[in-house]
């Protein structure tokens, strides 16, 4: 089969919506963006409901019992088996599916819709349930882009025209139903994506993003991810601590993107590491940091909010920051589904609760401030690692609602990409990109030999 098109399917795209109707694109795309809300929002509270039960069990039940600890460890056994047998179903869920959903748009992989939307989506609540340290977010955009395939499969007769503004416009509406920031879900088609912009494209979008955010906040009741209760600003004396917070992250996002990148092609090409150990590894992993350092797993450690208040010694932050970029490396490069973006979020907050306790001990800021830096932080790690500074500033605007504080999120994010620009570290996603294609390269050689045709072009 030959997924690359001679003509990007971009190009035919725009031709085509100069000629289409300004009601009938704006329908197309609130179509859109309420269905993949509704999907996402039926898959964050699912998360949410499963996180409460699972986190109530293990604190109604004590450790040390021996048939409490049966009970995990078969329970993780049987998660990474499902999360085996459905990437062996559809291997597009692998991990955040960002790349995968690019390589759509540019025309160069399918996307099986329906598989990925079903695959995806409980491929990712197994992966989070079994405590592995991996993001929704990345799900939310491929799920999206899916639900947006769908749309325009369903809507028009002619695929090849209509899919790639229904991918970007599912993209924007997921990764706004996933944080609940709309203005980052547009900087994501444009500056991630690299959607040209054009009138018509922009209004699918913002529509899109629009509908997708009413159906999150209005019919779901979802709030704001990261409601710090107090971000003072930075004076101007302080802003010494931009390009300081800018230059840290910035090397961080390059030294996570270089561990990330080389420990996910070792396990591609270690003959240690079959995909059942590969994927069943982390679970394991996952079950034994709850005995030993729960710190590190999602309900049990500290979350970004609770560093806000959270007095931990500089060291301790350190060694908690170590250990959850190292399980998130480990946790991607199993192959399972799910994404990066919100352990790379609670990475940045842990590295802005290290500024902050460095600085609080040494005068250079008061105890209000310490929010903002966590803020300041996730935003450069972000910028360092996807590259995206200006998605990453409105996100992080957005999620936290710290709108008087966004000249110094806006330039920190821009330095910390240019930081990790200075060390030569690729965008992660740009990295992954490759990958996707030769994965599915070798899966359609398997089928094409299978069907006795070898030769076939893939």
């Amino acid at each position: 089969m030959q997924f690359r098109a001679s003509v990007p399917p971009i190009l035919r795209e725009m031709q085509a919506l100069r000629t289409l109707g300004v009601w009938r694109l704006m329908l197309q795309a609130l179509v859109t963006g309420g269905i993949t809300g509704a999907v996402i929002g039926l898959f964050r509270q699912t998360y949410t409901l499963i996180n409460t039960a699972v986190v109530d069990y293990v604190h109604g039940h004590s450790l040390s019992d021996p048939l409490v600890g049966l009970s995990i460890f078969v329970a993780l056994v049987l998660l990474g088996l499902l999360a085996w047998q459905l990437l062996r179903h559809e291997p597009l869920i692998s991990g955040s599916g960002i790349p995968q959903v690019e390589l759509t748009v540019a025309g160069h992989l399918p996307m099986r819709w329906v598989t990925v939307i079903w695959a995806k989506f409980v491929g990712t609540l197994v992966s989070l349930s079994g405590g592995l340290s991996v993001g929704r977010e990345g799900p939310c955009i491929q799920m999206g882009a899916a639900v947006g395939c769908g749309v325009g499969r369903i809507w028009h007769d002619d695929k090849a025209q209509t899919m790639p503004r229904y991918l970007i416009g599912g993209s924007v509406a997921g990764l706004t139903a996933a944080f609940g920031a709309p203005a980052a879900g547009l900087c994501f088609a444009f500056e991630e994506m690299k959607t040209v912009i054009s009138a018509p494209m922009l209004l699918f979008a913002a529509l899109a993003a629009a509908s997708a955010w009413f159906v999150i906040e209005v019919l779901f009741g979802f709030g704001r991810v990261f409601p710090f209760h107090n971000t003072g600003t930075l004076s101007l004396l302080q802003w010494w601590i931009v390009p300081l917070l800018g230059g840290m992250v910035g090397m961080l996002g390059a030294a996570y993107n270089a561990i990330l990148i080389r420990l996910t092609h070792w396990a591609d090409r270690s003959p240690l590491m079959p995909q059942p150990v590969r994927v069943l590894a982390p679970f394991l992993i996952s079950g034994l940091l709850l005995y030993f350092y729960p710190q590190v797993l999602v309900g049990f450690g500290p979350g970004a909010l609770d560093l806000e208040s959270l007095a931990l010694p500089l060291g301790a932050l350190l060694l908690l920051l170590a250990a959850k970029i190292l399980f998130s490396c480990v946790s991607f490069a199993s192959g399972v589904a799910g994404g990066l973006l919100m352990p790379m979020l609670l990475g940045g907050a842990l590295a802005g609760g290290c500024a902050a306790s460095a600085l609080l001990s040494l005068n250079c800021i008061g105890p209000e401030q310490g929010a903002t830096l966590l803020i300041l932080c996730m935003a450069g790690l972000f910028a360092s690692t996807v590259r995206a500074p200006l998605t990453g500033a409105a996100l992080l605007i957005e999620m936290t609602g710290s709108l008087h504080n966004a000249p110094a999120i806006v330039v920190t994010s821009y330095l910390a990409a240019l930081a990790a620009n200075c060390l030569n570290s690729p965008p992660v996603y740009d990295s992954l990109k490759q990958r996707a294609v030769d994965q599915e390269k070798a899966r359609q050689a398997k089928i094409d030999q299978a069907a006795g045709a070898p030769g076939a072009t893939t």
